[in-house]
């Protein structure tokens, strides 16, 4: 029972079944085996694969450590039917990872992490806003601490029957991972990896700009020389200049470029830049794609392993550094791990499996709306006359904000957008993390059937961010008091606690019967505390950063601090059954009390029932068809919500004319709340044919998500806007297949292909009172969410106007704009996801690559709704179709014909201007639906090439086995319908989906790794 228990975890108390038939599994031919393996299921259980009544899949550490990743969501990207991982681009990002779509619309809809039996919070803590456009850092969330070296393997438990196990966090699926262990050797086994890769940015991830007009908005890039507003003369020396850039307008709407025309440019107006005053020629600048640098990543690891026959021990450690893209960026990750177990008796045996991460950041990119991301001004607003290279000498001459984007040539004051270089030294956060998870914990063993299991389970970090806003900056856009300068610190120390107590029983009950089942409780305790504070009216001293050097003194809106307490206990039971390695039935039933659900509610229960046949064995021969399984399962799990959601509380607010006041909160809370609840119905078919060469997997499943919790609109008499309610019902149904052949198998050549499928669909079909719209994010106008019946990824906003499925335009020419601000104009969702992994093998060569593919899924992009506004993208220039300047008046032959009928059904003939913001591309003019692209993509995800040096080389050195490996990573974005970007980047992990702003570009990465065993 060893096996089944010291890798096992509950983390809320639960009841479940499963199978491990011990007698069945000694009696399993080899060639089974080979098949369906052994691989680990809920609790840490593991289990032959033919017993689950249930859809896993497992992928190999090897799989995982081929291509070396800062994250391990990013290894498992595409190599999983049904896990939908998705990326926010920057250095050390978040990532989301999702298994059968969205069930809950204010809880997480992340997958539960599991590390050796020990739960890891994934969350990442970020601001609120940032899935929705609001600017913020993003901080990787838990899965960017797990080594990936150190995986041994990677089971994905999709459905609830496989995860029912785990409690309500089980609800959206389980990554369960097994980490190496020691070996029961004297000799001490000695593991080194090292790695680099360079990465260079992908330009289809980048825009394309026009370089034929400079900054303004209507045609002009100079200051007016109307008497009216006055007489610019910057040298003075009388004579009116008409050829002072306004270097405050931030679009590209203005005069042609000519490097004839000599023009006093942001550069000629700062007094102490060597430039001042010296007009040079209106040309196109070098534009911002410039800025991205090669990033470069360092791996290293070391591990010692070793034993006897009493235990095991193996100890890791691994350097991670990665110099990001962007100046002033950078990535520290030490990692230290700890395995052993050791038998003190023959019915005693102890384990423990300790890691300590700790993390330091600098420079992480911001993202969203916001002038500190970068590419908030580079895709949106941006004067094409600027030179990256001289606003990069600038900041270096006199380390102060000499931006291109001042508000007048007098004043010199800042306007939105500061000097970039500036920007990445001046502006900049740092974080700090200190992380320690894991567990220990002890076997005993009273019968040949029965055994206990205690254990205790930790996942607990700290964690330190500071973020730093220089005097100087930008006041406009980003902080009331940016222009004075700002810090803000955030401390917070996160832990979670699982005590687990298990009895195994596992008896042969005669004949072809065999039952194994587990009985035991478990108590979880979660805490979150800390505190945020930011100086009040700026800094007093410029470039200290320091709460004590805040201008004003602090008040209650400068503070905040927090406590955040959740207990969960419970009780489970489970049992299996298996009748001549062939029927096999599981069963689970468990009960859980939550501390965040209302006395009356707060217990809540779990139950699944599986079963599985392979009816293969009746086959009198099994040449063609060796292998073949059905399954079908039915699970109901429960779901509680966060702490604090029952009572409402007060604020205070800060001191006015010396008193104290104190205000209710704007949400309500409710302290009738019921329990999530999900249903799930799941069937599958697995077969393998000519001993295994052609095998196929696939599973059909329907789930519905009730009373979902969420804050809902209610009437402002109430007190408040909103109140948490149990709101509305979600269904998502869909398939998943799995397809292996092996074309060539020969003793020195193997060919194998893998591919995935999979498609989900997701709607809502019950909404709380008289609500008939559930929203999960807004960016501007456009919002997601949905109404009953349609997907919980449909994107909202104006749309065309049709007639007979043609755009119709107005008079003037341009695309009418619908009545109603909110009609469906996509769906976030994709259509399938799909994936092959194509793996060679010849004599020590091995060769595979990875590709992956997104069909359907629509992004709203504010970044090309702006940027086509303001003149940026290469779309807002050139000729057009009579071959004339498309930005030239109408009278001289300008503008463009857009595709569509007038309002009679004929066909469109009306030319319209293309001269100023208010063009028919942008967001001023067109309606949000013309900004709703398609989010397919085919990717070459992972490429390796390894050579395994042959024995006979290394003759009788001290090294075991040396294993040289070319690497490369995100190499090709071979298809996208979205311009200039990746359709994957997104802000930060969470719910909302289908947006972009402020996007990020993604990087190609290529290098070398080196593996060596002693």
């Amino acid at each position: 029972m060893k096996k089944l228990t010291t890798s096992l975890l509950v983390l809320v108390l639960t009841s479940s079944v499963a199978i491990a038939n011990a007698q069945q599994t000694k009696n399993d031919t080899i060639k089974t085996k080979e098949i369906e393996g052994v691989v680990v299921t809920a609790l840490g259980i593991k289990r032959e694969k033919r017993s689950l009544g249930y859809s896993t899949t497992e992928v190999k550490g090897d799989q995982i450590s081929n291509v070396p990743v800062a994250n391990v969501s990013d290894a498992l990207a595409g190599q999983v039917a049904g896990l939908n991982i998705t990326q926010s681009g920057t250095m050390g990002g978040s990532a989301n990872v999702v298994i059968r779509g969205i069930k809950s619309l204010t809880s997480s809809n992340q997958a539960l992490i599991v590390v050796d039996g020990t739960p890891v919070n994934n969350d990442t803590y970020n601001k609120s806003g940032m899935a929705s456009g609001g600017g913020g850092y993003d901080y990787s969330n838990g899965m960017a601490d797990i080594n990936p070296n150190d995986i041994e393997s990677v089971n994905v438990l999709k459905g609830a029957a496989a995860s029912a196990l785990y409690g309500s966090r089980g609800m959206n699926g389980v990554i369960m991972i097994t980490t190496k262990k020691g070996r029961r050797s004297q000799k001490i086994g000695v593991e080194f990896n090292s790695s680099i890769t360079i990465g260079t940015v992908d330009k289809t991830t980048l825009p394309k700009y026009q370089n034929e007009y400079g900054g303004g908005t209507s045609g002009n890039s100079f200051y007016n020389t109307d008497p009216a507003n006055g007489y610019p003369d910057i040298n003075g020396d009388g004579i009116i200049d008409n050829n002072i850039v306004n270097t405050y307008n931030d679009s590209s709407f203005g005069t042609r470029f000519d490097p004839n025309r000599l023009v006093y440019d942001w550069d000629s107006q700062y007094s102490n830049l060597p430039g001042y005053l010296k007009p040079t020629p209106w040309v196109a600048g070098k534009n911002p794609n410039s800025v991205w640098n090669t990033s470069t990543t360092y791996q290293n690891s070391i591990a010692f392993s070793a034993g006897n026959d009493k235990g095991k021990y193996r100890v890791g450690y691994t350097n991670f550094f990665q110099q990001g893209a962007l100046v002033n960026s950078e990535l520290k990750k030490n990692t230290l791990d700890f395995s052993a177990d050791y038998n003190f008796t023959d019915k005693l045996n102890v384990f423990a499996n300790i890691s300590y991460i700790n993390t330091k950041g600098k420079g992480r990119a911001y993202t969203g709306y916001e002038s500190r991301n970068p590419m908030q001004s580079f895709r949106q607003w941006w004067n094409m006359s600027v030179d990256m290279d001289k606003q990069r000498q600038a900041y270096e001459l006199t380390g102060k904000n000499m931006t291109w984007n001042i508000q007048d040539w007098e004043t010199q004051k800042v306007g939105y957008t500061d000097n970039f270089y500036f920007n990445r030294y001046e502006n900049y956060q740092t974080d700090n993390r200190n992380r320690y998870f894991g567990n220990f914990g002890l076997n005993y063993k009273f019968t040949d059937w029965l055994s206990f299991m205690g254990r205790y389970t930790f996942d607990t970090f700290d964690d330190l961010r500071e973020e730093r806003v220089a005097k100087g900056s930008s006041d406009q856009g980003r902080l009331s008091n940016g222009g004075n300068g700002e810090y803000y610190v955030m401390m917070q120390k996160v832990y979670e606690m699982n005590y687990d107590g298990i009895f195994n029983i596992n008896k042969d009950l005669g004949g072809d019967f065999n039952l194994n089942g587990n009985v035991g409780f478990n108590l979880r305790r979660n805490r979150r505390y800390g505190m945020s504070v930011v100086t009040n009216g700026g800094l007093k001293v410029a470039g200290l950063y320091s709460i004590t050097n805040s201008a004003e003194p602090l008040t209650e809106n400068n503070l905040l601090d927090f406590d955040e307490k959740k207990t969960t206990t419970g009780l489970f039971a489970q049992a299996s059954l298996g009748y001549k390695n062939m029927l096999f039935v599981d069963g689970s039933y468990r009960y859980d009390k939550s501390s965040a659900l209302p006395t009356a509610n707060r217990g809540y229960d779990y139950y699944s029932v599986s079963g599985s046949f392979v009816f293969s064995e009746l086959l009198q021969s099994k040449d063609k068809i060796n292998f073949g399984k059905l399954r079908l399962n039915y699970a109901e799990v429960g779901n509680d919500t966060g702490p604090y959601n029952l009572v409402n509380t007060y604020v205070f607010n800060p001191v006015f004319n010396g008193s104290f006041n104190a205000t209710a909160p704007a949400t309500s809370a409710n302290p009738y709340l019921r329990p999530e609840r999900m249903k799930e119905l799941e069937a599958g078919l697995e077969m393998g044919f000519f001993r295994n060469r052609l095998n196929f997997d696939v599973s059909v499943y329907k789930q519905k998500t009730e009373d979902l919790i969420t804050p809902t609109d209610i009437s402002g008499a109430s007190g408040f806007t909103r109140m948490w309610v149990n709101a509305g019902n979600i269904e998502n149904t869909g398939i998943e297949t799995r397809l292996t052949v092996v074309p060539i198998k020969t003793s020195n050549f193997t060919w194998e292909l893998t591919g995935n499928w999979s498609k989900n669909k997701s709607k809502v079909t019950h909404i709380y009172g008289d609500n008939d719209f559930l929203q999960f994010a807004s960016m501007w106008n456009v919002t997601t969410g949905a109404k009953i019946g349609e997907s919980t990824g449909t994107i909202r906003g104006t749309n065309f106007v049709y007639l007979n499925g043609e755009k119709v335009v107005g008079a003037d020419g341009r695309y009418l704009v619908s009545d109603d601000p909110q009609e469906i104009i996509g769906d976030a969702v994709p259509d399938w996801r799909g994936s092959i992994m194509n793996t060679v093998r010849y004599k020590n060569f091995s060769l595979s690559f990875l590709i992956d593919i997104k069909q359907g899924g629509d992004v709203y992009s504010q970044d090309m709704a702006f940027g086509l506004g303001s003149g940026l993208y290469q779309e807002t220039a050139g000729l057009n179709d009579l071959g004339n300047p498309l930005r030239n008046s109408l009278a001289n032959g300008g503008g463009i014909i857009l595709p569509g009928v007038k309002a009679d059904g004929t066909p469109n003939d009306i030319r319209t201007g293309f001269t100023n913001v208010n063009n028919p591309y942008g967001y001023n003019r067109a309606p949000e639906a013309m900004h709703v692209y398609d989010g397919s993509f085919v990717k070459l995800r992972n490429v390796s090439l390894s050579y395994k040096l042959p024995k006979e080389m290394l003759g009788n050195s001290f090294i075991d086995s040396m294993t040289l490996s070319i690497i490369g990573r995100n190499l090709w974005i071979i298809h996208k319908n979205l311009p200039y970007s990746d359709p994957e980047s997104l802000m930060t992990a969470g719910n909302a989906s289908g947006f972009q702003n402020g996007a990020h570009p993604s990087y190609r990465e290529i290098g070398a790794s080196i593996k060596v065993e002693f």
